[in-house]
């Protein structure tokens, strides 16, 4: 009769038929992340599947410092680590030691980490962007001589502006001595003291482009003194060399038109500009000149000269109304005297006394107007026209005199 065995028996008989299994022992199995959970210990539970099944997997908090991104649903990794069984379960499960992403996920992982790494180290900050120069007439240009790229912007050029003078440096684009060609066109063309730099290359996967996602690139495009366009691949091409360029332009045919300016607009617009300054000198002119007649003007309202012409007639129009106004006055004057006169005249006792009539007057020089005045044997004095007499008074007849 065989032996009989118990659960737990079984289950640890085939956990160390798991544990001396070399190669189940360290493993590398590669597959699509699904039923991921961050349990509160710090575990991760998830499973690895494929078209052909499914396995159970468990990476333990302590293999978490290893992993350099999140687990999510649909991933395709690569799982290192151990298959073995657990016994309370009896089910044998993979023991992920580290985890990487496969092919394209990975470099996706790496440029994510390092655009990151970059970002927190200031190197896409604008303040650190230098500005392309409108009129450049010599532009560098960093990428394979024998590219799509370099004649795209040959052309460009010629047909904007043949005046432009083009340096090339013919760099590796791809493969691994690409990154450290394009820092050495970076700074070999940073030493000629050009305008612009251009560096680029036609499109392709991330793979092709990868050079430009390289720290060294990103590093050598941001301590390049010449301003610089990045132009890696097509418009939904992006790169690290993209970020840190001063100006991305989102294809190389672009990145030439940007930098090269259009010597016919630039010669339509100098005629322009010529136009437009020669009008406003003209108004400048104009306005200049009726300024000047406007304060000339005025200039002969305040002359003092003219002021003391004006203040002179002024000054004899006043002379002549106060000497017409004498004049009038004294005539008037005259006129009132002589009437005055004439009544003067008329009432004169002397002038009454020339037509007869007598001054009468007592001893003593008082006028003697009335009979009552007068007494018997009174000495009196008549005065005439011709002289005085002196009378004495006989007789005295009161009555009213009329004249006869």
């Amino acid at each position: 009769m065989p032996s009989i065995y118990t659960v737990g028996q079984v289950n640890t008989y085939i956990k160390q038929m798991f544990s001396q299994d070399f190669m189940l022992a360290n493993i590398c199995i590669k597959g699509e992340i699904s039923n991921v959970t961050y349990h509160s210990s710090g575990h991760i539970y998830f499973t690895l599947k494929d078209k052909t099944g499914v396995i159970s997997a468990i990476m333990f908090k302590g293999n978490r410092n290893n992993l350099k991104f999140t687990l999510e649903e649909g991933q395709k990794v690569i799982v290192l680590g151990s298959v073995n069984v657990f016994e309370r379960d009896g089910k044998y499960q993979l023991y992920a030691k580290s985890i990487t992403l496969e092919g394209a996920g990975l470099l996706y992982q790496r440029f994510e980490q390092l655009k990151n790494e970059l970002s927190e180290m200031g190197l896409f900050d604008n303040m650190y962007k230098k500005p392309i120069p409108k009129y450049s007439l010599k532009i560098g240009i960093c990428t394979a001589k024998t590219g799509a790229a370099i004649q795209d912007i040959i052309n460009i050029t010629k047909r904007r502006n043949p005046y432009v003078q083009l340096y090339l440096y013919s760099s590796l684009v791809q493969g691994a001595e690409a990154a450290i060609d394009i820092v050495n066109g970076i700074r070999y063309l940073d030493s000629l003291s050009l305008d612009v730099i251009i560096v680029g290359r036609g499109g392709g996967s991330i793979e092709d482009l990868w050079a430009f996602n390289e720290e060294i690139v990103a590093k050598a495009i941001f301590d390049c003194s010449t301003p610089i366009i990045s132009a890696v691949g097509h418009e939904t091409d992006t790169t690290i060399a993209d970020y840190v360029a001063d100006l991305r332009a989102p294809t190389p045919s672009a990145a030439a038109e940007i930098a090269v300016f259009d010597y016919n607009e630039y010669l339509l617009n100098i005629t322009r500009y010529k136009q437009l300054l020669l009008s406003q000198m003209v108004n400048k002119i104009s306005n200049t000149r009726n300024n000047l007649k406007y304060i000339q003007t005025k200039l002969n309202l305040y002359n003092p000269i003219n002021q003391l012409n004006t203040k002179k007639q002024y000054s004899d129009e006043l002379y002549t109304r106060l000497n017409d106004a004498f004049n009038s006055l004294f005539t008037n004057r005259k006129h009132m005297l002589a009437i005055y006169a004439e009544k003067l005249n008329g009432l004169s006792p002397l002038n009454k006394i020339s037509k007869g009539f007598a001054y009468f007057a007592n001893d003593k020089g008082e006028a003697i107007n009335s009979v009552k005045q007068v007494n018997v044997g009174d000495d009196v004095m008549l005065t005439v026209k011709d002289g005085q007499i002196k009378a004495k008074t006989y007789d005295i007849t009161e009555g009213v005199y009329n004249g006869k």
